[in-house]
């Protein structure tokens, strides 16, 4: 007897946002797993915390985040590491008959740590991933800003890119949604200026949740940002 694998979109913040899907997977599975920065709440947790009634609870705590930077030998082996290490207390519940639920910020499938626990299971268990509302839809729904229309190119950054290589795609596309901002905020903001398309660029934090909001980059006057911020730039320039 083997157990089901359910990777879990919890959308990007407010609960209503969950899909009937999602709550019907959490209410009915034994276990549900989620992750978080060792000694920091699980967002995806705090989200479907109402729907936990008794579900037996297996929390995933990175090893390291931004301690030692990502393309350092020691962050790879640490890291992966944990998700194989992650993966076989996973697998354990699921060898037992369980079904878990992996919850996942946004959709599992789109940037998402549940991905490295997918790959690693999917081949061995009934699996099924839940889609969920992904962060920047729920960003530029929050900031009631059309993005891109028509023949219009959508480019998804991740902040972390080196300043150079990010003006060379801004430049590329004609939208552009950059993810991972956090301590990358004024770098981003030098390579969007050097792309010509800091005037219509908009910061949104924490979109969709109680303390979301969203402001013109050129108003944001300091460089903090936490990491459940990005930034949209919009494609669709001869809007009315």
């Amino acid at each position: 007897m083997s157990g089901r694998l359910l990777g879990v979109g919890t959308g990007p913040g407010d609960p209503e946002l969950l899909t009937l899907r999602a709550v019907r997977a959490i209410e009915t599975a034994d276990v549900v797993a989620y992750f978080a920065k060792s000694g920091n709440a699980s967002n995806a947790r705090t989200i479907v915390a109402d729907l936990l009634t008794g579900q037996i609870e297996e929390p995933l705590h990175y090893p390291v985040t931004t301690e030692i930077a990502r393309d350092h030998d020691d962050y790879g082996t640490a890291i992966q590491g944990f998700y194989a290490e992650a993966a076989n207390r996973i697998a354990a519940h699921l060898t037992a008959g369980r079904t878990v639920a992996v919850l996942s910020e946004g959709d599992p499938l789109f940037y998402g740590s549940y991905m490295h626990l997918h790959v690693r299971l999917a081949g061995r268990f009934d699996t099924e991933v839940i889609p969920g509302i992904t962060a920047m839809s729920g960003c530029w729904s929050h900031a009631g800003l059309p993005l891109v229309q028509g023949d219009d190119v959508l480019s998804i950054l991740p902040g972390t890119l080196a300043e150079n290589e990010l003006t060379r795609r801004l430049g590329d596309s004609d939208g552009a949604v950059i993810m991972k901002v956090g301590r990358h905020l004024p770098k981003i903001r030098r390579a969007i200026a050097a792309a010509g398309k800091l005037e219509g660029a908009i910061y949104v934090e924490r979109g969709t949740m109680a303390n979301g909001h969203s402001i013109r980059l050129v108003d944001k006057g300091d460089d903090q940002a936490p990491y459940f911020a990005l930034i949209l730039v919009p494609g669709w320039v001869a809007r009315p």
